[in-house]
């Protein structure tokens, strides 16, 4: 296990009182160098493309709603974050176990906004697919500093509450139940992004 149960319960108690919780440096450096080395030959390999909203029939290309480009990571094909999925397993345990979430799947994918764009406030649901329970966010901008934008903001109860997008940062929050945006960056933003599901992800699968 790489923490404590202690640790996963102090976490699983904060996201079910309030829906979502921060974690900072959640992975290690080298984690992180091993993350970075995988994004980066993504991206030397063309292989990140442009996002869309909407799932299947509603797909569509809309670079004013959303300006990031995605990867998709397989788990049987992208055997160089293995510890990765290791960890998301642990992960799932936890909000199992503490939670009683009855998680049945996950998809992630690597994400970057070049400087310039942005994502508007949303739902992580789909119209023809509400089954991601939990969305799970590792920031992996070394280096941040305010001023860099691409924050992110928690529509919750009528407040707002900006979450930076620190390096090794985990973010977690009930997917059906928070609204959020990424502000408009300054820099290039990355991050490793994903969703745990109540159902398998080809049931009303998303585009690819």
């Amino acid at each position: 296990m790489t923490f404590t149960e202690e640790t996963w319960v102090s976490w699983m108690d904060r996201l079910a009182e309030q829906d979502y919780v921060i974690v900072d440096d959640f992975i290690s450096d080298e984690f992180y160098d091993r993350i970075m080395a995988f994004f980066t030959e993504a991206e030397e390999s063309d292989k990140l493309k442009k996002a869309g909203v909407g799932a299947k029939k509603d797909f569509q290309l809309k670079a004013e709603v959303r300006g990031d480009f995605i990867y998709w990571l397989d788990e049987e094909r992208d055997e160089e974050l293995s510890f990765f999925f290791d960890l998301k397993e642990e992960l799932v345990q936890s909000l199992r176990r503490y939670c009683y979430l009855s998680l049945s799947g996950s998809e992630f994918h690597i994400a970057k906004y070049p400087a310039g764009t942005h994502y508007h406030r949303h739902l992580d649901q789909f119209n023809e697919r509400a089954n991601r329970q939990i969305t799970v966010l590792i920031y992996l901008n070394k280096d941040w500093k305010k001023g860099d934008g691409g924050e992110l903001i928690i529509y919750k109860d009528g407040e707002e509450i900006m979450v930076e997008p620190l390096s090794k940062r985990l973010l977690l929050f009930k997917s059906d139940t928070i609204e959020h945006e990424v502000l408009t960056t300054n820099v290039p933003r990355y991050s490793l992004t994903g969703w745990l599901l109540h159902q398998p992800a080809n049931v009303g699968y998303l585009l690819r």
